[in-house]
């Protein structure tokens, strides 16, 4: 009858400890489905825009913001959820996020137009971005010393793999079924989740006197600085940054609210995010690394796809099957990362992380026009073993040291962090991939002159062929051209990627060069009293 009555959804909360070790797993479990249908989505879309755009009539610069009215929506609630676990309590704020991503899902697949699309993506991002921030405490809460290593490993296989999974996923769904599904497909685990998280997981009551203190200016200037940053990240480089007008007032308002937000945070009371975590150096440094591995999630997983679509010419399902081996990877790492953690500092085995996702991006910057999956496999595969490597201590080492009461509200910063760095890694990798290539084909373009002798044989043969074909001899040799043209640009775009993945590398080598400033964190003695 206890056992029950626990697990009633209106039950008095439960002592974590006095629940047993396999309800722990279950619930825990239950909510980490939320995380990944959470994360799969923000780039589930990425492969199939073309697709999307094509069912709602729209053009390119609208269908992007499929994918950024998502990420903005969930960059915006994501260090709010701290807070509003505590008013909710967690199992209601996690039911009501997973009864919302669902309800949303069913209306993205049902959008009619683009407007109606972006909205409804929007409110996916928003009302389902609280399951990820709460499955990092809530495993903090249930799992104690060896248990808490397999819990940060699978959280952290989630945090990356989830992303990582999203274009294959999203380009094998919309070759086999059609775009709709993409949305679709999360309704069955939605309605799980919704129904079975207030049956499982019970461990605080909510706070509704919360809302009298709350910090509600701290709220509109947060959501002012990260939705105006989020939106000046994502259009600036189409826009060509500050020349934009539209570009240069959000990057403004962004610069003030942020500041409005810091000092605000710093003297109220009762802040919706507790900045002050950051004078803990592990969290602190934790951050930065959070940021830095989001710098090198998101930035791939756009760069890799955008490679593939653009220079190759490979549909979505092609660039998923492309894509695929770095996943596998991963998942084949996390028991190799399991067996270290046990043994081993955890500083060492995320320096060993971030050096092998540096040493992977040195090994994409070789690529050239014709790499297909085989050339790729080495550079994925040492990617995706380094973010399970990187992720999971991070996770630990940065909130593990943290008290309960603590632990909500910088969690939520620790997540925005990761975001946050996906979002300034893929605009200043679309800066670099528009400004390097106008840089590359103007220096090709010098080399292409009449005393370039290959070039005048190419062009000779190319132009016979056309001729060939029927054309007459000032159509062949504008032909000719024009194909000459597109080989040279296809070069300088491909160069340019080449540089965007050794900016992304040069900021693992930092990030692990400052691995040794975190406080050592011993592994676990022993098994916890209720692994028995």
């Amino acid at each position: 009858m206890n056992a029950i009555a626990a697990r009633a959804p209106f039950a008095a909360p439960m002592d974590p400890a006095a629940l047993g070790m396999a309800q722990k797993i279950f619930a825990f479990a239950t909510m980490c489905v939320g995380m990944f249908i959470a994360l799969l989505d923000i780039q589930i879309v990425s492969a199939s825009l073309r697709d999307i755009g094509g069912g709602l009539s729209a053009g390119t610069d609208e269908t992007a913001w499929v994918q950024t009215s998502y990420l903005i929506a969930e960059i915006v609630v994501i260090p709010l959820s701290g807070w509003l676990s505590r008013v909710m309590s967690t199992r209601w704020l996690f039911a009501v996020s997973a009864a919302g991503f669902t309800i949303t899902s069913m209306l993205c697949g049902a959008a009619w137009d683009i407007q109606s699309m972006i909205v409804f993506r929007a409110l996916q991002g928003f009302l389902g971005g609280s399951m990820i921030p709460t499955v990092f405490t809530t495993a903090f809460v249930f799992f104690e010393n060896k248990q808490r290593v397999v819990a940060a490993a699978t959280i952290g296989a989630i945090a990356s793999l989830a992303p990582t999974l999203g274009p294959t996923l999203g380009g094998w769904i919309t070759d086999h079924a059609s775009w709709h599904w993409l949305f679709f497909i999360n309704l069955v685990p939605g309605i799980f989740v919704t129904v079975a998280v207030p049956l499982l997981v019970n461990i605080d009551r909510p706070d509704w006197s919360l809302l009298k203190h709350a910090d509600y200016v701290g709220m509109v200037l947060l959501a002012a600085f990260l939705g105006c940053l989020e939106y000046t990240l994502e259009e600036g480089p189409r826009w060509n940054w500050f020349s934009d007008r539209v570009i240069l007032a959000n990057a403004w308002i962004s610069g003030l609210a942020g500041v409005g937000f810091i000092v605000r945070s710093l003297t109220y009371a009762h802040p919706v995010v507790d900045l002050r975590a950051l004078k803990d150096r592990n969290f602190s440094l934790g951050s930065f690394f959070s940021f830095i591995t989001g710098v090198g999630l998101f930035s791939t997983i756009y760069l890799t796809p955008l490679f593939l679509g653009r220079v190759r010419g490979y549909s979505a399902l092609q660039i998923g099957e492309a894509i695929f081996s770095t996943g596998v990877f991963q998942i084949l790492t996390i028991p190799i990362y399991t067996f270290l953690a046990r043994r081993y500092d955890l500083r060492w085995i995320m320096m060993v992380g971030l050096a092998m996702f540096a040493i992977s991006m040195w090994n994409f910057a070789p690529i050239t026009h014709d790499w297909s999956a085989s050339e790729l496999l080495l550079p994925q595969a040492l990617r995706g073993m380094a973010q399970q490597l990187a992720v999971a201590p991070a996770v630990t080492l940065t909130l593990g040291g943290l008290p309960p009461a603590r632990l909500r509200l910088a969690s939520g910063l620790f997540n925005l962090m990761r975001n946050l760095g996906g979002a300034i890694g893929i605009a200043v990798c679309a800066t670099i991939l528009n400004d390097r290539t106008n840089e590359h084909f103007y220096h090709l373009a010098e080399r292409l002159n009449a005393s370039n002798e290959a070039m005048n044989g190419w062009l000779s043969t190319t132009t016979g062929r056309l001729s060939e074909l029927g054309q007459n001899l000032g159509d062949a040799t504008d032909g000719s051209l024009h194909q000459l043209w597109q080989l040279a640009f296809r070069e300088a775009l491909t160069l340019s990627f080449s540089d965007a993945f050794l900016v992304i590398g040069a900021c693992f080598v930092v990030a692990t060069a400052m691995v040794p400033l975190m406080r050592k964190v011993a592994p676990p003695a022993g098994p916890s009293a209720d692994a028995h």
